[in-house]
């Protein structure tokens, strides 16, 4: 529905998305399409995204939570629950290519709000929904985050080291996984309506994101009835597919999956008499004595640094990384060189750095990111630009209380 192209907008410049999530899935689904160069119109109640006031740090007004996942997008605030706003909402649905919300099931249909009705409207509108557990079944209407679902998937109960208690992991992997799921979904639906020139409606679960994730995993079961159980650092095939400690608190994770590795990985260790020890002759062997050959391993590496050891097995052509923290990964100049790190300035000068975008287009890169907005930056904007409204219905709209406008404090002494 957007019609603006512009070298350097990003592939998906002309496309509009019309934004009803909070949190993190569905502002992580409608960041990705506005670091792909689609305009994001992200529509918030007058409290704002509840992600805004997330602790512990902040920029200014905002967490820096909501400034991590809310760049290149416009915010209009709308108080959905006036006829006025309500009808805001309408018009601009009428006005995009696709619509993401993440409201627990119902939510939307208690306002008026459905698929339905807006694809009546805009027979061309793409409604990608996300939910904890999917608009059918007996769980539709049950709470849920993303801890919730990785226990409830299983892989939660596959995290974490053997003997102790599952954890859940570091990234969340539940809401981050959705997100992507949505704009797969959505991307798919677009292309298709190339064809027939029809929406469609997209359910994504978070819990069923998690469970088609089990990937392998869940074939292994299903073959053998054998759970899995904790994986901690290692890998349920290959046995030199793990992580080990090294010396000065620092570990790596090495993948030596094939024999030529195996060989070359005891060379490096100073341990090549392993390379004749039947017990260790081939991956099955390993694999059938590795409670040996873990700790053979691992008093190895423990007599010098990850630092020591990465060079020497990236030589030896064994792959290795070591385990980072965020200060040592953010500094990697890998990663820097990719843009994978970017600094973000407001108009203000407030500034934030935050994690880039890992899709590198060739012909139609985005060449500049916005800073996230503020609440309402851009209430007047979308419904000049976008619904085509006039300065005495914009006026009348703030004063009504059906939409809100941003307005800088002022400082003191002004």
């Amino acid at each position: 529905m957007a019609t603006s192209e512009a070298s350097g907008a990003g592939a998906l410049a002309g496309l509009r998305v019309l934004d009803l999530t909070q949190f993190l899935a569905g502002p992580y689904a409608t960041m990705i399409f506005a670091d792909l160069g689609a305009e994001v119109v992200k529509l918030e109640a007058p409290v704002g995204d509840w992600s805004r006031v997330l602790p512990p740090n902040f920029v200014g007004d905002d967490s820096c939570y909501y400034l991590s996942i809310n760049r290149n997008k416009k915010s209009i605030v709308v108080d959905m629950k006036s006829p006025d706003g309500l009808e805001i909402v309408k018009r601009l649905a009428d006005e995009s290519d696709i619509l993401v919300e993440n409201f627990r099931p119902g939510v939307l249909d208690r306002l008026g709000l459905t698929y339905k009705s807006l694809s009546e409207r805009n027979p061309g509108l793409i409604w990608a929904s996300i939910s904890g557990f999917g608009q059918t079944g007996a769980d539709r209407d049950r709470p849920a985050y993303d801890m919730i679902v990785q226990a409830i998937s299983g892989g939660m109960s596959m995290t974490g080291e053997p003997g102790r208690s599952a954890v859940r992991s570091g990234v969340p992997i539940g809401d981050l996984s959705a997100g992507m799921y949505a704009v797969i979904g959505a991307l798919a639906a677009l292309e298709e309506r190339r064809r027939s020139g029809k929406g469609q409606y997209i359910d994504v679960s978070m819990l069923d994101c998690q469970v088609s994730m089990l990937c392998y995993q869940a074939g292994y079961y299903l073959h053998s009835g054998n759970n899995p159980g904790r994986q901690g650092w290692g890998h349920d095939s290959i046995p030199t597919y793990r992580g080990f400690n090294c010396a000065n608190g620092t570990s790596l994770v090495i993948t030596a999956n094939t024999e030529r590795m195996w060989q070359g990985l005891c060379d490096v260790l100073g341990i090549a008499d392993m390379k004749e020890d039947p017990r260790f002759t081939l991956n099955e062997d390993r694999y059938a004595n590795r409670g040996e050959l873990w700790p053979i391993l691992e008093g190895a590496f423990m007599k010098h640094t990850a630092d020591h050891w990465v060079p020497k097995l990236l030589e030896a052509g064994i792959p290795v990384g070591e385990i980072n923290n965020l200060e040592k990964a953010l500094s990697n100049p890998q990663i820097l060189g990719r843009d994978m790190v970017l600094d973000l300035e407001d108009a203000d000068g407030t500034k934030i750095r935050v994690a880039g975008n890992p899709v590198k287009m060739s012909r139609t890169p985005m060449d500049a990111h916005s800073y996230p907005p503020k609440l309402g930056g851009e209430t007047a904007e979308i419904l000049a630009d976008v619904l085509g409204a006039d300065g005495d219905e914009i006026a009348r709209l703030i004063e009504s209380g059906a939409v809100y406008e941003y307005k800088p404090k002022k400082a003191k002494g002004d």
